[in-house]
């Protein structure tokens, strides 16, 4: 029953995992190709369904807890399927933040040419693609793998405020325009954070290790 129950969460998990993904695809597919029907699609279509499934994975997973008494490994899926669950839902908030500032920008001029916006795409929706991986292979080697790749998102968010703040300083009118672009790196930037928080719960689950607050490095020689 139990392991039927934790079947029943994970995928119940990689629907919630895609729906995600697919979240954070649009509103960059919408910004870069300057077409309001994805964006509209992710903030009146997908937003009300990733709601829906957070509260349906936490009512199932405190049902399991309080009914079943999940220990030891199983507790600890549970647990990590619960966090999980928060941080996709989190990502989804932020794919509507994107969405919303792809609104904002595509009937405009555009500032400059979107190089790095979607490149940051690309790698956060990698890390999110292989925390999701991580955790229904019980690879540790993957999860950390991306732990050690935020640091490219970082990067390129760093690269897109020193572009736009030059652009900003020398033509004011650009101003509003740079600060929706800075708003969708940043966000973009936090979704490669919270696809990081997922990989760090995959190795607690699979090795009971509290990954948060210590180097990669100190878990290397497992």
């Amino acid at each position: 029953m139990l392991r039927a129950k934790i079947k029943e969460l994970e995928g119940k998990l990689i629907e919630e995992a895609i729906l995600a993904q697919n979240m954070v695809e649009k509103s960059i597919k919408g910004l870069v190709e300057r077409n309001g029907k994805p964006l509209v699609e992710v903030i009146e279509y997908h937003e009300p369904r990733m709601n829906d499934f957070e509260i349906e994975m936490d009512e199932l997973c405190i049902k399991i807890i309080a009914l079943l008494h999940p220990e030891a490994r199983d507790l600890r899926t549970v647990l990590t399927i619960m966090k999980m669950n928060d941080d996709l839902e989190r990502i989804g908030d932020l794919a509507v933040n994107i969405a919303q500032s792809a609104l904002f920008l595509i009937d405009k001029p555009p500032v400059k040419p979107l190089i790095d916006i979607p490149r940051m795409s690309d790698e956060a929706i990698r890390m999110l693609k292989d925390s999701i991986d991580a955790f229904m292979k019980n690879d540790p080697k993957l999860a950390k793998s991306v732990c050690e790749r935020d640091y490219i998102v970082d990067n390129l968010r760093d690269q897109v405020l020193r572009e736009l703040i030059t652009y900003m300083a020398s033509d004011p009118s650009t101003i509003e325009r740079a600060i929706h672009l800075i708003r969708i790196s940043r966000n973009l930037e936090r979704i490669a954070d919270l696809s990081t928080n997922i990989a760090e719960d995959v190795i607690f689950m699979v090795e009971g290790k509290i990954l948060k607050h210590h180097k990669i490095e100190d878990f290397s020689g497992d």
